[in-house]
């Protein structure tokens, strides 16, 4: 079990990495003195090392010259541990010292006022390096606490810098428009990475309890809870206080916890955890939850860096809630407007056309019976017939206009074709369709090709058009092309908008290109299955 580093755990006092940056003197002018053991082996070592170099020494010349060696061992021990064992190496020193100041006068005991007056003078002075050692290593203190606060002040910085960068890449998914299935990793991952804890989780709220969305992994890669595990909410677990009081919540001590969801994260080696909620629309969406295996509790602050990530978990969903509502929104539009547009057409055919071609059969009735001699009667219905077959005429172009009735008799294959012989500018058509069409497809279909080469005609001044169409098995790939004079833009007035709403209504895409002078080209891809994206 990965165990995080905790930030506000003090840092050692001289670590050997800042020892070394500092040189040598770094490992005498200590900010805490050393143990004291090792100051009385460090100062008896001084001691029996300064004697051999005076024993030495003397016999080139006045052991006068040499007794201020004596006390740098004291200016050493006074540096690197407390005032009493400095004292007491002072002491020491000045006794060997009037040793080997007597021993030069041919005897051990003091002969004269002379012999004192030296020990006098040896004791003030290493009593004054006693007290500069202690000044010196009081500064090293100081000094060693404001690099301290530095490099506390710097980390501080440094992880609060990470956390934004985080919280950015986090950002621009959202901003982007990412699927919040998408965003629920990237959130849970650099969370976890900012915090240095493996265990976070991204739960869902269900009626019944709670719902592993994202997981995450252990240092070997395994996930420590799967997606979709279900979690109780009875006992004692962040995860219910969040639901039940709508904040965040923290556990410093799963040990005494009760229930199955608080002895799964045991079994996780979990001793703590801390949560924030996902609000959507004021309601408590779900959690993202963190888990501790250290002992201590997670350090305070940690339910504001994870609700940072809950908030922007929160506005992904709520983005994605509202682009599936307002597609679903357009796609029953469309629909209705397609049903709308198929009964005007029934209804033209039924209803009006029938008439007016019932009306034209009786009038040739009629005029059969005009006798002979009444030429200009016979001329007056001819006339009229005549203008009953242009009025059935011109209700049959309106009602092809509003839903094609081959459409519906013979299917997308057909249609394309109906509307490429009536093209004013040649068609090749490339048909790979051979089977009738899911009728949402169908419609845009044949509305995407009818727009293309009214747009061919009257815009593009094209001389050429290529329609393909293909069934690949789970949508229809449409292509036209044509050779006209490009420049065609989306809400340029050409229809192209219409167009390309009514296809992503139904979960399609549509996507133009149409350089200056290069033509245009649409290619519209629909889902057999009306992919409405669903609220997450």
């Amino acid at each position: 079990m990965h165990t995080p580093q905790n930030p506000a755990a003090p840092h050692p006092a001289v670590s050997p990495a800042s020892a070394s940056r500092q040189g040598p003197l770094s490992l005498v002018l200590r900010p805490t003195p050393a143990p004291i053991a090792v100051g009385i082996v460090v100062a008896a070592g001084f001691i029996a090392v300064e004697t051999l170099l005076v024993y030495w020494l003397k016999q080139m010349s006045s052991v006068h010259a040499y007794g201020a060696l004596f006390l740098l061992g004291v200016l050493v021990v006074s540096a690197g541990w407390g005032l009493a064992l400095s004292v007491a190496t002072s002491l020491v020193s000045a006794v060997v010292y009037f040793y080997f100041h007597t021993e030069q006068g041919g005897s051990v005991v003091a002969e004269g006022i002379q012999d004192f007056v030296a020990v006098l003078v040896f004791l003030p002075v290493a009593l004054s390096a006693n007290l500069l050692g202690r000044h010196a290593r009081l500064r090293a203190s100081e000094a060693e606490q404001r690099r301290r606060e530095a490099e506390v002040a710097a980390s501080l910085a440094g992880a609060l810098a990470e956390q934004q960068s985080a919280l950015r890449r986090v950002a621009t998914l959202v901003a982007r428009g990412v699927a919040p299935a998408e965003v629920y990793p990237a959130a849970v991952a650099e969370l976890s990475r900012g915090l240095g804890i493996h265990n976070a989780v991204l739960l869902r709220y269900t009626p019944g309890g709670a719902t592993v969305v994202v997981g995450s992994r252990d240092e070997r890669g395994n996930p420590m809870m799967l997606q979709g595990e279900h979690l109780s909410l009875e006992g004692d677990n962040v995860a219910a206080l969040i639901r039940r009081e709508g904040r965040p919540a923290r556990i410093d001590c799963l040990d005494d916890a009760a229930g199955s969801t608080a002895e799964r994260v045991r079994r996780l080696g979990l001793r703590s955890a801390v949560g924030a909620p996902i609000i959507v629309d004021g309601r408590v969406w779900g959690a993202v939850i963190v888990g501790s295996a250290l002992c201590e509790p997670l350090p305070a602050g940690t339910e504001q860096r994870i609700g940072d990530f809950a908030d922007l978990v929160a506005t992904a969903i709520a983005n994605a809630e509202t682009r599936a509502e307002l597609t679903a929104s357009r796609a029953r539009i469309v629909t209705a407007a397609d049903q709308a547009r198929r009964q005007f057409e029934r209804d033209l055919h039924d209803g009006a056309q029938q008439r007016v071609v019932s009306l034209g059969l009786q009038l040739r009735g009629v005029q059969a019976s005009v006798p002979p001699d009444q030429p200009a009667l016979n001329d007056q219905i001819s006339q009229v017939i005549s203008g009953l077959t242009e009025i059935a005429e011109i209700l049959r172009e309106l009602s092809r206009g509003i839903h094609p009735a081959i459409l519906s008799r013979g299917g997308l294959g057909p249609a394309i074709k109906a509307l490429g012989r009536r093209s004013p500018v040649p068609v090749t058509l490339d048909l790979d369709v051979h089977a009738r069409l899911p009728q949402h497809v169908e419609v845009a279909a044949y509305y995407v090709v009818a727009e293309a080469l009214t747009n061919a005609a009257k815009h593009a001044h094209a001389s050429q058009v290529t329609v393909s169409a293909a069934d690949t098995g789970d949508e229809l790939q449409l292509t036209i092309t044509d050779d006209g004079i490009g420049g065609a833009a989306v809400g340029g007035g050409s229809g192209l908008i219409g167009l390309k709403d009514r296809v992503e209504a139904v979960g399609g895409r549509l996507d133009i290109c149409s350089r200056s002078g290069c033509g245009t080209t649409l290619v519209a891809r629909i889902p057999f299955d009306e992919r409405t994206p669903q609220p997450p």
